[in-house]
Formats: C-alpha cells, structure tokens, sequence
C-alpha cells in the first residue's frame, strides 16, 4: 500500500491542524501504537476518575474517550465512502448533541476501552484493505472537498489532540 501524506489541497484548513499533528512516518504504524495508548491511558482511571471534568461546563475524561471513538466512526464511514467511490455528499456533525446523546458517564471505563479497541481495530483493517488507488478518490464532507488519503491521518491527529488536552488540563488536575 502507498498511502502518503495528504498535500494542503485535499482537505478543508480546518483539518490542518490535526493531519499536523499526526505527524510523519507510517500513519498505520502510528494508529496502531496509539490504539494502545489510548487503552493504557484511559485503563489506568478509575470510573470515579473517568467522570472528572477540570471544569464546570467541560466533558468528562469518559466523555472525551467517546468523542474520540464516534469521531473516529464518523471519519472512517467517510473514508469507506469516499474511498469506495461514493461522491454523494456527506453531512458534518455536531459533537455536543453526540455527547451528550451516548451517556458517557453511565458507562465503565472498561467498556468504554473495549469499544476503543474494537473500533480501532475495525479502523485499521479497513484503512489497510483500500486499494491504492481508493486514496486518491474524492469526496464532499461538511460541504467541503476531501481525499480518503486525509482521513487516517485526521484519525490519528484528532485523537492526538484530546490526548495533549488529557495530559494538560485533566491528568494534573487529578493529582
């Protein structure tokens, strides 16, 4: 598979961000160390410590674990799409009525890691069954233009991104 870096031009700016900080190397290489991050990091909370918010109005550690796996559903749906060659348009979504809709709280944090984990895994076997070709197809999310090459690469960048927001605003606050 030659699935490469996505060029500025395929994605909508407000994805830059993330595909930045998804970094350079192997981007299934890094999905893969991050499935296992994100379970050890969330693994070693307790459920009491997986409903902290650091802030009144903020969601809770098990609410951001959730964000991170229906944002993940969400993109990679979109790449299977897109990568299928499936150009009808696909709708954004808004993530505080997801939140607020899946009841993060009422969950264990052990479920919550066992849905990570087979989602992640789900993720990659789909992102590795493309042909290269599919990474080159063309989509519309969000009213904006986007190759199925971006979407591992938002993948992994948005969750890097709650996990950097964890460890600065969470963790210390639970110390």
């Amino acid at each position: 598979m030659s699935l490469t870096r996505p060029l500025p031009g395929e994605y909508a700016e407000g994805y830059a961000t993330y595909i930045a900080e998804a970094g350079e190397g192997d981007v299934l290489a890094h999905l893969q160390a991050q499935q296992e991050e994100v379970a050890t990091l969330f693994g070693e909370l307790s459920d009491t410590q997986g409903g902290f918010r650091y802030a009144p109005g903020k969601w809770s550690l098990k609410d951001l674990l959730q964000h991170i796996i229906d944002a993940e559903r969400i993109f990679t749906y979109r790449c299977l799409r897109i990568g299928r060659g499936d150009a009808t348009p696909m709708p954004g979504f808004d993530e505080d009525p997801y939140a607020a809709a899946a009841q993060a709280d009422t969950r264990t944090m052990a479920d919550l890691i066992t849905e990570w984990r087979a989602l992640r895994t789900a993720s990659l076997a789909l992102f590795r069954s493309l042909p290269d070709a599919a990474w080159g197809n063309q989509g519309i999310t969000n009213s904006r233009a986007i190759t199925a090459r971006c979407i591992p690469y938002i993948t992994l960048g948005h969750a890097a991104h709650h996990l950097t927001v964890i460890r600065e605003r969470y963790l210390p606050a639970l110390k």
